[in-house]
Parts: C-alpha cells; structure tokens; sequence
C-alpha cells in the first residue's frame, strides 16, 4: 500500500495560523469613524486636553455646543458664515479663566432641526432655554459676533437677570439706530442673502467656493472697506469646516434667514428694554463710531468700545491677541 507523504507539521502550523488571522480579521468590527461634528478637532492636542462636543434637545432642536475650562462662565455665540469654530483661535486661552459654552446656533453648525424662526429674539430663546434651563448657568456672560452679536443682545435684553456681562462683535445692530430697508443697503451680500430662494439657487452645490470668495470681501482691506484687498484671513481647512456644515441644504437655507428675519429683528429692538448690564463693544478698524451710534440706544451701560487694529469683519482671526486680550479685561471687571 502507497501512503501519501505527510506535511511537515511547520508548515501545517503556518496554514492554520493564516487561517485563524484571515477569520479574525473578517470577524473584527470597522474601525470606529469620526463623527462629522469632530472632523475639524479631532487629533488636536489641545482640544482633547481641555475641551468636548455636546449635544442638547431643545424644543425639537438638537443643539451643539463646545464647552470647556474651569471660572465664571462665557457663552459664545457665532454669525455668518460661522459656527461655533470661528472662537477656536481665542478658545484655549479664554479657558484658562473661564468655562465656556460655544454654541451652534438653532439650524446652524452642528445643530439639527429647524427653529420656530431665525429672527434674533427667537434664537436667543433657544440659547437661553439651553445655558440657563438645561444646564443651569443664571449668571452667563454673553459674547456675540456679527448675527451673533444680535443673538447676544437679545439674550440680555429678554433675560437680563440671567446675564452678567454682554460682549457685542461688529455688527449694527438693526433696531431704532437703523431700520431694515436702510440696513440691507449697506453691503450687497444682505440685499442679496435677504431675498427669497435666490441666494440658494445661485450659490447651489457651489457653496465652498461662494464662501471663499466671500471671506476676504470684509476682510481688513478688502471691498467692503473700500479696498482691494483679497486676502483671506480663514485657513483651507476652516474653509473647508464651514463648507461642510453650510453645505446641508437646511443650514444653508438657515444662514440666509438670519438675514430674511431683519424686519422682525428690528421690530424686536425697537420693543425691547434696554440693557443694563456692563456692554462690551469691539469692531473693525474704524467702525467704532458707526456701530456705537446703533447700538447706544438700547445698551445703556456700555463700559468700553474699541476697534480691533488691523482687523476688518473677522476679529477674531484677523486680531486674536488683541480680541483675547480685550476680551479677558472685561470678563475680569
């Protein structure tokens, strides 16, 4: 009888082996992906030190908002065409001193869901429900930029017992210093954002680079100032952040109502109390003048008011040391 010759038994060990690593490889799960929320701080050191994403019902709207840090706290509100990343470059060094709540506002960012409305008074609500009902901070210090700053004004002027502090960011704030027809005759892109469905028809699948080209027109310099300059102020990868949020046809819909709403923000003003509490105000270089006229009206105590040198629209990424600095002085008063 022929027997068939036996395997060495390395080599048979060797099979089984690759047979065993071939199983668990088709068995094991894919690696975890990255939340799209996360894209733009994953990896980085500094966020991962001190900051975390966090995600909040409100009235059928689910809130993103960034927090971190340890003192008093500071709720940042952001504009157009922003979300809460536009504060990142001031972010690590306002939570040294602070806790800080960086929200996306309702429809906005990460935040999902429609709101009732997008007219500032509506929106302040939302935040307001989220900081002081949700996660019980009654003595907020309230930070607006651009639309934001609007949001910021509103907060304080419909809870003022729940606000300690108002920082308002380079925006004319659409109320008795200003109605709206006059307001949307200040720069083509409100005229232009104000009207119905057709920013959204224009811009379409093209929204990064509508954003691109945009940037740079009320930067320091630029067009809306009179210049020339094209010189953006924003990274590739901020760019591409605030593409990918704004890209949603929802949030880019949203955007464009923060302007559409501008009758009714400057209803709202005109009704509302003044506020009281200690005021902040920072804009572009030589805007002070102009956005102080607006808003003197309504905020009654305005500790300080000073244009960002070297700055245009974008006082944060056009000045952080300087916003930061002004920032912190009057968050220590």
């Amino acid at each position: 009888m022929i027997t068939a010759p036996r395997r060495p038994a390395r080599r048979i060990a060797a099979i089984a082996l690759a047979l065993l690593l071939s199983t668990a490889a088709c068995a094991a799960p894919p690696a975890a992906e990255i939340p799209a929320h996360a894209t733009a701080t994953h990896g980085d050191p500094a966020f991962a030190k001190t900051f975390r994403h966090e995600f909040t019902e409100v009235d059928g709207v689910r809130m993103h908002y960034v927090t971190g840090g340890r003192g008093t706290p500071v709720v940042l509100l952001h504009g157009w065409p922003q979300t809460w990343f536009g504060w990142w470059p001031i972010l690590p060094a306002l939570a040294e001193h602070h806790t800080v709540y960086v929200v996306d506002l309702p429809g906005l960012g990460d935040s999902s869901g429609t709101p009732t409305g997008y007219d500032k008074a509506t929106l302040a609500r939302y935040v307001h429900t989220l900081i002081a009902d949700r996660l019980g901070v009654r003595d907020a210090r309230v930070i607006g930029h651009d639309l934001g700053a609007a949001v910021a004004f509103q907060y304080a002027a419909q809870f003022p017992a729940d606000t300690t502090q108002l920082g308002y960011l380079d925006l004319p704030l659409p109320g008795p210093g200003i109605n709206a027809a006059t307001y949307r005759s200040l720069s083509w892109h409100i005229a232009f954002h104000s009207q119905r469905r057709v920013p959204e028809a224009v811009v379409g699948d093209n929204v990064r680079e509508y954003l691109a080209l945009f940037y740079p027109q009320v930067s320091f310099g630029g067009t809306a100032f009179g210049g020339t300059s094209d010189r953006s102020p924003f990274t590739e990868a901020e760019i591409t952040e605030y593409a990918r949020t704004y890209r949603r046809p929802e949030a880019l819909t949203g955007g464009f109502e923060l302007y559409r709403s501008l009758d009714k923000d400057v209803r709202d003003t005109v009704a509302a109390a003044p506020v009281r509490v200690p005021a902040l105000v920072m804009t572009a270089q030589g805007q002070v003048e102009a956005i102080k006229a607006t808003v003197a009206p309504r905020l009654t105590n305005i500790v300080r008011a000073v244009d960002v040198p070297q700055a245009g629209h974008w006082l944060v990424e056009e000045n952080p040391r300087f916003v930061t600095e002004e920032l912190l002085r009057f968050l220590k008063g």
